[in-house]
């Protein structure tokens, strides 16, 4: 018996999907399937590729917030069959948001995550941000907590030998006035993070967030950041080295557990949680394509995805983009895998002017007449 679940991923297997208006691209799924389900809430993803194996970290715990949150690790050596591989515990605190990095060396991956003081379901007497390191993902060294205290490490992305991730405030004091900010943090080992932009963004208006940096193929660093303040829209920032001073552009879209990525074609694909998606204006999952010259959202397609959803890992491994997510649209809160391939649409052909086309239509009808003549008669 074929489940709904189950014809669901041969249709997304079977369709291509078509491109978005203002976007070249043509994303393709060549795989959807759920991963974790053993918790009775799974959420918040990120997924690595580390000596040989794909490695996806979740936070699981008895609710969206709860204070028994731990870190789960799965790997696979295949992409079809996920095991655990590790769980990361403190007592008394609830462990949330763990994401995933290489280091420059490539002999160790390190995991980035908040570490909140709650009770129960409230809201956290204190956060903290901790890294831990691993050298085959099932042994971890000693976690150490890193940042200032009450600004939460949302995300590392290493550039070179450094570390760069931005941290946003969640004091109590500041949730309560509504009036917060981020700063971006560096660190040269990913254990001892320095402030490099003390005010990233700020204010009532735009209670900044999540936020992600990535850097582009020539060096340049970009910032997609969630807002959740007066103005809900995202921002997507830029910087030059030495990335101190950064520019703004509004995306005039909301977009929850913001990620993006750059194509080997230079393409960037963001993927995030967006609102009101499709007929059923529901809250999806949603893979675009980010514009970062004009600061354009273009949504490409939804994941099968709905209620609490969103939080993606995205790693392009052998031209094909691996999006881990997490959505309970099934019922409990579970961990999602999605395999896309990108295709292009072709460009148009130029169209001729009317004295090309003209010329053109002399010159065929020139060599009608000359073919008409060199017919050599076999009598």
């Amino acid at each position: 018996m074929i489940t709904r679940f189950a014809a669901h991923c041969l249709l997304l297997m079977a369709v291509s999907l078509s491109a978005a208006e203002g976007s070249k691209l043509i994303p393709n799924f060549v795989e959807f399937r759920r991963i974790w389900d053993k918790a009775p809430h799974s959420a918040f993803t990120d997924v690595a590729y580390f000596k040989g194996k794909w490695y996806c970290v979740f936070r699981c715990g008895a609710a969206h917030v709860s204070a028994d949150g731990y870190l789960q690790v799965l790997s696979t050596s295949n992409g079809h069959w996920w095991e655990s591989t590790a769980k990361l515990k403190m007592e008394g605190f609830d462990l949330r948001d763990p994401k995933l990095s290489i280091t420059p060396e490539g002999d160790r991956m390190m995991v980035t995550a908040a570490a909140a003081i709650r009770e129960e379901s409230k809201a956290a007497n204190a956060t903290l941000s901790l890294t831990a390191f691993t050298k085959n993902g099932k042994e971890w060294e000693n976690i150490n907590f890193v940042g200032p205290e009450d600004y939460w490490l949302w995300r590392v992305t290493w550039k070179d030998d450094t570390a760069w991730g931005v941290a946003y405030d969640v004091s109590p004091q500041s949730r309560e006035s509504g009036e917060y900010d981020s700063m971006l943090l560096k660190s040269e080992d990913g254990r001892e993070f320095e402030v490099a932009v003390p005010e990233l963004l700020s204010g009532k208006e735009s209670r900044p967030t999540e936020a992600t940096v990535r850097f582009g193929q020539d060096g340049t660093a970009f910032c997609l950041h969630r807002r959740d303040g007066e103005i809900e829209s995202a921002m997507l920032g830029s910087s030059e080295a030495p990335y101190t001073e950064w520019k703004w552009l509004d995306l005039n879209l909301y977009f929850g557990g913001p990620n993006f990525i750059q194509l080997p074609t230079g393409e960037w694909i963001a993927c995030g949680r967006m609102r009101n998606v499709g007929k059923q204006r529901k809250n999806r999952t949603v893979i675009c394509e980010l514009d970062v010259e004009t600061g354009k959202l273009i949504p490409l397609s939804s994941l099968p995805s709905g209620g609490d959803n969103s939080y993606p890992g995205l790693l392009f491994h052998d031209d094909v983009l691996w999006i881990t997510y997490y959505s309970s649209h099934e019922g409990k809160a579970a961990i999602y895998l999605g395999k896309i391939k990108f295709d292009r649409k072709p460009d148009p052909e130029p169209e001729d002017d009317e004295s090309e086309k003209e010329e053109k239509d002399d010159d065929n009808k020139e060599e009608s007449e000359s073919e008409k003549g060199d017919v050599i008669s076999e009598e």
